[in-house]
């Protein structure tokens, strides 16, 4: 919540904002009308709050800075309508979201960690290293810029995934804090079942995360059907191994009811051949889940299968009964990958397809 030495209110439920505005003698109907502004008017600034009293506004902009905890720096849009988002924070550093809109929604990925030290072969952030882990205000704020930004003939945010730079489940606190203040009536009241977590396989926190029993989706990364190769792209299987792994979502599907979508990055000659397909269908047989097959994004030494190979994987595990689709293609020629345009950025923060946002300074 930190932000340049001040609190920031953009990771603080209403209650909490109640109790922080109560310390300086305001009443509860003030924290709501804030919490409102902050979560369902999405304002970038203090002094547009007109219906509070001007006391209470440079009360704000004296304690805590800006209702944004960070600031869209950069952002290119894809020609299929993609935009991927840098965000600069207090300390300098940078983290990407991502709006992919679709005929009557629109998704943001969002990052939950400057980095990250899951060291995932094939991921651009995991290559980054690992810097700290976001603030709930950073992860909301991150959602909020972005409603802001948006153009109104886009399809407003209608779902948010944790799926960008970093390890949700490593940063678990956070993230189910800023899962809350999503759901809020008084915020962007989004339903559960519109927000998707993601995790490499950190078992305890998806053992954690099923005893929560919420509608929230769970979505698992597994990228390999044998642990050799898992270990091999995904070091944390060396902790956690498939075995483990698949006990735990069997414990959270137990627990939740809710089916597990199991991403599996398809790269061209490591993982995509039709035995391959057999034997993740093996490992998930009797599972409540669906496969979510995704034809690498291009990195250093990776690359994607051709089409009808990707839609040879796909018959396979459908053949054996597992549900199964293709994510579709998107971004890619903006670096939407998770980290790809921090890094671009970093080297060359200019192109024509470029374009810097400006913002008032918080």
């Amino acid at each position: 919540m930190e932000y340049l030495g001040k609190l920031h209110l953009a990771g603080l439920e209403v209650d909490q904002v109640a109790e922080a505005l109560a310390h300086e003698g305001w009443p509860r109907f003030r924290a709501e009308q804030v919490f409102r502004w902050l979560h369902q008017k999405v304002v970038t600034n203090f002094t547009s709050m007109h219906n509070l009293p001007k006391p209470l506004i440079n009360h704000l902009q004296e304690k805590y800075g800006s209702p944004l905890a960070c600031q869209i720096i950069l952002q290119r849009e894809s020609i299929d309508g993609t935009i991927k988002y840098l965000f600069g924070l207090f300390d300098e550093n940078t983290v990407e979201a991502v709006y992919i809109p679709e005929k009557d929604r629109g998704t943001l990925c969002v990052s939950v960690q400057v980095g990250c030290a899951m060291n995932c072969s094939f991921c651009a952030t995991g290559r980054s290293g690992f810097v700290r882990n976001l603030s709930t205000a950073e992860i909301v704020s991150q959602v909020n810029a972005v409603r802001a930004a948006l153009p109104p003939e886009r399809p407003r945010l209608s779902n948010i995934v944790f799926m960008g730079m970093g390890e949700p489940f490593a940063n678990f606190e956070a993230v189910m804090a800023a899962a809350a203040i999503f759901q809020s009536e008084l915020g962007m009241h989004l339903g559960q079942r519109r927000i998707t977590i993601s995790t490499c396989g950190l078992v305890p926190e998806i053992r954690r995360f099923a005893d929560l029993k919420t509608q929230i989706n769970l979505a698992v990364s597994l990228h390999a059907p044998d642990n050799d190769r898992r270990s091999s792209v995904m070091p944390i299987n060396r902790r956690y191994p498939i075995e483990e792994l698949l006990d735990a979502c069997r414990y959270y599907t137990s627990r939740t009811n809710r089916r597990i979508s199991f991403e599996y990055a398809l790269v061209e000659g490591f993982n995509d051949s039709h035995g391959d397909a057999q034997m993740l269908a093996e490992i998930l047989q009797d599972m409540l889940c669906h496969v979510n097959i995704i034809p690498v994004n291009p990195v250093e030494g990776f690359q994607r299968p051709e089409a009808s190979r990707v839609q040879r994987f796909k018959q396979v595990l459908e053949a054996q009964g597992i549900a199964a689709s293709v994510r579709k293609e998107r971004g890619t020629d903006i670096e939407a990958a998770c980290g790809q345009l921090r890094q671009v950025h970093g080297r060359t923060p200019s192109s024509r397809t470029e374009r810097r946002m400006r913002s008032e300074s918080p």
